[in-house]
């Protein structure tokens, strides 16, 4: 395969899913396998073409929501299904993505760090706590600047603030 070209996979009117370069047909979970594999893919709808990609991935979604213990509460469902049409939405959908890249990143740091620590036992006063207390700060100053973020565009959408 090319890795410039996404795997493609085709949706059936039957509602199979066919993957065009393993010549088989996938389940929602050979599509969550290919996810956790890092395998980029496209499924097209076989009549038109259109890509069917996001739609497919919600159903991966919805089938691990209901396996074991959710990711997300119904607080949280209810809260993002009530940004969709809202003015921020865009907004929030950015900010959602910023907070997965930041939680991504500092669980590479936080193992990068546990690694060298076992590798390099820390002198005294450096190391795991200094670490954690760094990523803490940077929390915190990537909220703070989130939150001015979010006020500014109240101030700027609301004339009486």
């Amino acid at each position: 395969m090319n890795d410039s070209h996404p795997r493609l996979i085709k949706k059936y009117p039957n509602r199979r899913l066919y993957d065009k370069e393993a010549s088989c047909f996938l389940t929602l979970d050979g599509v969550r396998q290919l996810v956790v594999d890092d395998v980029p893919f496209k499924v097209v709808d076989s009549k038109n073409g259109l890509d069917i990609t996001r739609a497919i991935l919600l159903q991966v979604l919805a089938e691990e929501e209901e396996k074991g213990t959710p990711l997300f509460t119904t607080g949280l469902l209810r809260t993002m299904i009530r940004f969709y049409g809202n003015d921020q939405q865009g907004e929030f959908s950015r900010f959602i993505e910023r907070s997965f890249h930041f939680f991504l990143e500092q669980q590479e740091q936080l193992g990068s760090t546990l690694m060298q620590s076992l590798l390099n036992p820390p002198t005294p006063g450096v190391g795991i706590v200094s670490t954690f207390t760094e990523m803490a700060e940077r929390n915190l100053d990537l909220w703070r600047q989130w939150q001015r973020g979010w006020q500014k565009q109240g101030d700027e959408r609301d004339p009486e603030r």
